[in-house]
């Protein structure tokens, strides 16, 4: 099986576009502003509770930079934020490599664009574990999905992708970014990329770890069970 290699990379890569999508805000004021100042012409792509916020931290700024992904793509968000990001477009932005014809045909075609930096934290599911009442239905609502895809996917493509995961690491971004003229240094994106994977790491584990303590019987006495057959198609 032939797998591309990559041999060229940029050093230092413009964040024109960047996805936000948190679940814990603190920290985003600065964030946005910072990134506003860098580069005026930036476009944010952003999700639900995440979007509102930001709409208001903009003000009228927001229109002409803020764009809801559920625009973008052309899915809107399933009941409750179930399914919000997991989108072929929102994918292909994530994972293009510059010196790809190929995947500058696919952007091309889809009307995509390369997002240069994902900024995403989780569902808290270890906060609500911690609960010592915590029910096993009240956990897995808790379990992210779309928050660890687009982690690993902007992890794995660092030779052109920022994964930004902690709210603690924005000032020191936003100080690489004013420095660097709104580019973001290949190190930099590598030690976010590290960081990015040690972080679903752990929370994989905390869920593996969590399920493997309670029976079955803890899972089923949640809900109330309905007898039912699928019909034969």
């Amino acid at each position: 099986m032939s797998i591309n290699q990559v041999k060229n990379i940029d050093d230092g890569v413009k964040v024109n576009h960047v996805l936000i999508s948190v679940s814990d805000k603190s920290g985003l004021d600065e964030l946005v502003n910072g990134l506003l100042e860098i580069n005026p012409g930036v476009g944010i792509f952003s999700t639900g509770g995440t979007f509102k916020r930001i709409k208001e931290i903009l003000g009228g700024r927001a229109d002409s930079v803020l764009t809801q992904v559920s625009d973008y793509t052309g899915q809107p968000e399933t009941q409750g934020g179930l399914v919000k990001t997991l989108d072929f477009k929102i994918y292909l932005g994530l994972l293009t490599e510059t010196y790809n014809d190929s995947h500058q045909s696919d952007l091309d075609r889809t009307g995509a664009v390369r997002i240069d930096m994902v900024v995403v934290n989780l569902y808290p599911f270890k906060e609500t574990i911690a609960r010592q009442d915590v029910t096993v239905e009240e956990a897995r609502g808790q379990i992210d999905i779309g928050g660890p895809c687009m982690i690993r996917a902007a992890a794995k493509n660092f030779i052109r992708v920022a994964p930004l995961t902690d709210p603690s690491d924005y000032s020191e971004v936003l100080n690489e970014l004013t420095k660097n003229e709104g580019r973001i240094p290949f190190e930099t994106r590598y030690k976010l990329a590290r960081k990015a994977f040690a972080l679903t790491a752990g929370y994989d584990q905390a869920i593996a770890g969590f399920l493997s303590e309670k029976s079955v019987h803890d899972a089923g006495s949640c809900y109330e069970k309905i007898n039912s057959n699928n019909e034969k198609r």
